[in-house]
């Protein structure tokens, strides 16, 4: 193993060297050798380089992204949402965000149990990045809650996002297999819209959104008809 990687560090000066357009051959032993150890220092520094720059990479992916889902997390998500009514404000471009709250989430973890209910958010967020552009931003804002932010969607278009959205987390159902005793729990969703408006800031249209999808889950619950 050591004489492996004295071969390819062996390789690596010397291309360094090369690259340089240095003749080791035209220097004297001393000179060669304090190249050559300076040499070694530049590779170890680049290979060094190279790992710091990967770990920075994978910290800022944890730091943005929440522990459990593939998505945002809320500290992400609202930056995103600064910096798209950022966007919105300067290229006057429609802005909505999407406020999301499952409607039996506490049910399944009081029946299934809490990796059960883990299994749910993933599916969930699942659902959501399936179900959005490459542009739109995902977040996960705590518990069972989620936002999505609509880059240059009108208010109309977003409204039919909050459907399409409650219409498949209505689907999913979590059981425990055939067994009759134990009831089934329909997930089910209540999703919020709100439309940026100039002067807004994050807080309020996230504030906004969540208003929108308590109304939501009232009309759900009284069998209304969702967005009336």
């Amino acid at each position: 193993m050591t004489e492996e990687f004295h071969q390819v560090s062996q390789d690596q000066r010397r291309a360094l060297l090369d690259i340089l357009g240095v003749d080791l051959a035209a220097l004297g032993r001393r000179e060669r050798a304090a190249l050559e150890a300076l040499s070694e220092e530049v590779i170890a520094l680049r290979e060094e380089a190279v790992r710091l720059r990967a770990e920075l990479a994978d910290a800022e992916l944890l730091a943005d992204n929440d522990a459990l889902c593939p998505v945002f997390n809320r500290r992400a998500f609202e930056r995103e949402v600064r910096r798209e009514i950022a966007l919105a404000g300067r290229f006057r471009t429609p802005l909505s965000l999407i406020f999301i709250d499952l409607d039996h989430f506490k049910k399944v973890n009081d029946v299934f149990g809490h990796a059960a209910g883990d299994d749910v958010l993933l599916r969930i967020s699942d659902i959501l990045m399936k179900n959005t552009r490459e542009t739109d931003i995902v977040g996960r804002l705590g518990g069972d809650e989620f936002g999505i932010v609509l880059a240059q969607a009108t208010h109309a278009d977003s409204l039919a996002k909050a459907r399409q959205l409650t219409h498949l987390i209505d689907q999913l159902i979590v059981c425990n297999g055939e067994d009759e005793a134990v009831p089934k729990v329909h997930i089910g969703a209540s999703c919020g819209v709100a439309e940026w408006r100039e002067g807004q800031d994050a807080d309020t249209l996230v504030a906004l959104a969540d208003q929108d999808m308590f109304a939501q889950k009232a009309r759900r619950k009284s069998g209304r008809t969702l967005h009336a």
